[in-house]
């Protein structure tokens, strides 16, 4: 089976989207920086309560923005020329992995032995 490329990067870029609108949502940049326009609402009647909060959209926040950077490497490997080819080894990463998980950029016996 040969993956469409074109039609990969098209839900590479419908996925990016998608996590930079999520990421705004939450009072984050695409660098991952709050901006702290989020607005906790006059529920949190202590700076506890309001600090699990920001600490919990944080860790939201992190993990968009290494999908993010998940998808931009994707599509800079696409722009290369070189996707679906792992960054560490260079061996193919397989078509099935790459269905399941686009943004991949390494194999899954590099992706594992990283750690």
């Amino acid at each position: 089976m040969k993956l469409d490329i074109a039609k990969v990067e098209r839900e590479l870029r419908e996925t990016r989207e998608t996590v930079v609108h999520q990421m705004q949502e939450l009072g984050a940049t695409e660098t991952g920086d709050l901006t702290g326009d989020v607005n906790y609402g006059d529920g949190f009647s202590d700076a506890g309560a309001a600090t699990a909060e920001r600490t919990e959209v944080m860790g939201v926040v992190d993990a968009l923005k290494a999908q993010l950077d998940g998808i931009d490497a994707a599509l800079e490997q696409i722009a290369g020329g070189t996707y679906g080819f792992c960054i560490t080894c260079g061996d193919e990463i397989g078509d099935d992995r790459l269905e399941f998980r686009p943004e991949s950029v390494q194999c899954v016996t590099c992706k594992t032995t990283k750690g």
